[in-house]
């Protein structure tokens, strides 16, 4: 267990956190979420010990292992895939070491009966099952097993890390720390570089992992995949929620309802305590009441709530001029890179208006294709854009190609031309960069700052083909959704690379899939081309089992009887989901009605003269004590409602998966 204790940090003045307390379980599967700049990074390096708070301390046993998932990387790149990989395994040497030692020491031993030999025996065999643990019986198959589940093909094991990109270079990193199997896992934005299948093999691997978890993610499906609890930082506080992320979102607008509420209540209140103070401080028999009143006043702490849709980005992409029917035309397209080909005699067209997504895994040509149609890159045979076809490109790794030395006004105000030089501060307002945020410097800049930043520099000139190449990396959840909806009212037309699958849910009408050096169009969004591929090519993608197989079970088949007991079995479950949601709803009516008797009696018991114009004072205040005993018995037993309901839904939910 890992607790955190009384946390505070401050940077230029102001609390990144402050006295912040959550404890990290055995089992946790924890998503960190929060706007961009919320300090989610800077947790998970105080956690490693990479940051020291100004207070508070981190407290675990001794014998706690974490392995931490950076969004930089710190890699060996002299060595190969495999040999890099190979290095998790370093504890494994140390291991092994002792043990041959230990062994020797047994051989030799004669005092079987002393505790130097009762603890030389114990230390042998909790080195074996460490060793047996960490997979070092069989190290190659294992390494090979989890490069594999990445991506990785056999042909790759060898080839030095400078040959891949800065994706691959991560997924050996990530294959390292789930090598070490340390006690918790840390990762922060571990699907940035993964394609689709990789991220599906990873949250398998992650929903089963032995040990704690805590991840940074923007892609919502991963995290409500792999999560059971979502911890979000917000204004230097930390909220803690028992859920997935998706049953989070609720909760924390009814927190957020209750806050506003809350805030509207006090605020009555201190204009009526202020009232009454003005009414009795004139008065001799009064004046007492009137300086306890004002010392109440004095105690009381603001409700703040909490900014969470206060501040929006504000995308509208310039309106797009007409270009011919035709944008993109190819034929017979061929790209090799020496030896290597990567694409082989593509046929491709866009139409006007017309919104597609690339798909497939890494390395199949998604991002070089793109390249080719941005003219970024050569290529042979046929490549055409249409008559009056003017192209906006994010490419994959643009928000780090920005200048760290400039500020954030310069990035936009040097690459702004005509009208836009007079509205580079309106525009930089848009994406949440107002007042002194535009004069910071883009080096002090967190991923998700610098993610819109790259994409606000896109909207200085209006297009008629945008081509976004991962545009969602290091955006926050809310911000994603703020780009989907700018993307959805976007006219002209788009090639969109991505591998978020919650991102691409509606926003295309039709899908390419780039496999064995050529593409193959789907019309549908991405979930429509997974789920038929489950059908057509399950082998071919390894994304999902048999539709007539039990989950979790690859082998067995569902027979007809057993399919009938399951849809009896999903009856049962909806009958009881009904049951459970009318008790919450009717333990909601009471404590309603509990909390607004609450309020009127203690409106009624403000009055300073309650005790003497109120024969039935005390009846009143023993009613009034009933009733705050009742609403806490409604409370619990609307927790203990609630928490069966999920339960029941998860039971549904797995049957049905």
């Amino acid at each position: 267990m890992i607790q955190v204790e009384n946390i505070s940090v401050q940077f230029g003045g102001k609390f990144l956190f402050h006295e912040i307390n959550f404890t990290i379980k055995e089992r946790d599967r924890i998503g960190l979420v929060g706007k961009n700049g919320a300090g989610k990074s800077t947790l998970l390096k105080i956690l490693i010990d990479e940051i020291r708070p100004d207070e508070g301390n981190i407290a675990m046993p001794n014998k706690t292992t974490l392995g931490y998932l950076p969004q930089e990387l710190n890699v060996d790149y002299s060595k190969s895939v495999y040999d890099e990989t190979a290095s998790a395994f370093s504890e494994i040497q140390e291991l092994k070491r002792k043990f041959e030692q230990y062994e020797k020491d047994l051989e030799t031993a004669t005092e079987f009966e002393s505790d130097d030999y009762a603890k030389l025996l114990k230390n042998y065999t909790e080195v074996q099952d460490r060793i047996q643990n960490l997979g070092g019986l069989n190290m190659r198959a294992t390494i090979e097993k989890i490069l594999k589940g990445l991506g990785f093909v056999n042909g790759d094991f060898d080839r030095p890390l400078t040959e891949f990109s800065g994706g691959w270079q991560m997924r050996v990193e990530l294959a390292k720390i789930l090598l070490r199997q340390p006690s918790y896992v840390l990762l922060d934005e571990p699907t940035n570089h993964l394609d689709i299948e990789s991220i599906m093999w990873l949250e398998k691997f992650l929903r089963e992992y032995p040990g704690g978890l805590m991840l940074i993610s923007h892609d919502q499906r991963f995290l409500d995949n792999v999560s059971n609890r979502t911890i979000e930082i917000v204004q230097g506080k930390v909220y803690d929620y028992a859920v997935s992320y998706s049953k989070f979102l609720g909760m924390r607008e009814q927190r957020r309802e209750k806050q506003v509420k809350e805030k509207i209540k006090q605020e009555k209140w201190i204009v009526h305590t202020k009232e009454l103070i003005e009414k009795f401080r004139a008065k001799k028999n009064k004046a007492k009441f009137a300086q306890t009143l004002i010392r109440k006043l004095e105690r009381v702490e603001p409700i703040e709530i909490d900014e969470m849709e206060t501040s929006k980005i504000n995308i509208r992409f310039p309106e797009a001029p007409r270009s011919g029917k035709i944008v993109v035309k190819s034929d017979k397209l061929v790209k090799k890179y020496g030896s290597l080909t990567v694409l082989n005699e593509v046929d491709f067209e866009l139409e006007r208006g017309e919104k597609i997504a690339f798909v497939g895994k890494n390395g199949e040509g998604k991002t070089t294709f793109s390249k080719i149609i941005a003219g970024k890159t050569d290529f042979d045979g046929g490549m055409n854009l249409g008559h009056n076809v003017s192209i906006g490109y994010f490419e994959q790794h643009q928000a780090e190609s920005l200048d760290p030395k400039l500020t954030v006004f310069e990035t936009i105000d040097n690459v702004a031309t005509g009208s836009m030089r007079g509205r580079v501060r309106s525009l930089l307002g848009s994406f949440l960069f107002s007042g002194e945020d535009a004069d910071k410097k883009v080096s002090v800049l967190s991923g998700g700052e610098k993610g819109r930043l790259a994409l606000a520099k896109l909207l200085l000139e209006p297009v008629n083909l945008l081509i976004l190449d991962e545009p969602t990396n290091h955006l926050d959840i809310r911000s994603k959704a703020i780009l989907k909806s700018a993307l959805n009212n976007y006219e002209g037309a788009m090639i969109v690379v991505s591998h978020d699958r919650e991102f691409l849910r509606d926003l295309t009408e039709k899908v390419y899939e780039f496999k064995n050096k050529n593409i193959k169009p789907f019309v549908g969004d991405v979930f429509d081309f997974l789920k038929e591929q489950n059908v057509e090519s399950l082998d071919d993608l390894g994304m999902t089992t048999n539709t007539n197989q039990v989950p979790g079970d690859a082998n067995k088949v569902i027979t007809k009887e057993e399919r009938v007991e399951l849809k009896q079995k999903i009856r049962e479950l909806e009958k009881a989901i009904k049951r459970e949601k009318n008790r919450i709803n009717k333990c909601e009516g009471l404590i309603s009605e509990f909390e607004t008797k609450i309020e009127e009696t203690e409106k009624e018991m403000a009055d300073p003269d309650f005790y003497m114009k109120n024969p039935k004072a005390e009846q009143i205040m023993v009613e009034y004590e009933a009733t705050k005993k009742k609403l806490e018995q409604e409370m619990e037993r609307w927790e203990k409602f609630s928490e069966e309901l999920d339960k029941i839904v998860a039971e549904k939910e797995k049957i049905e998966a």
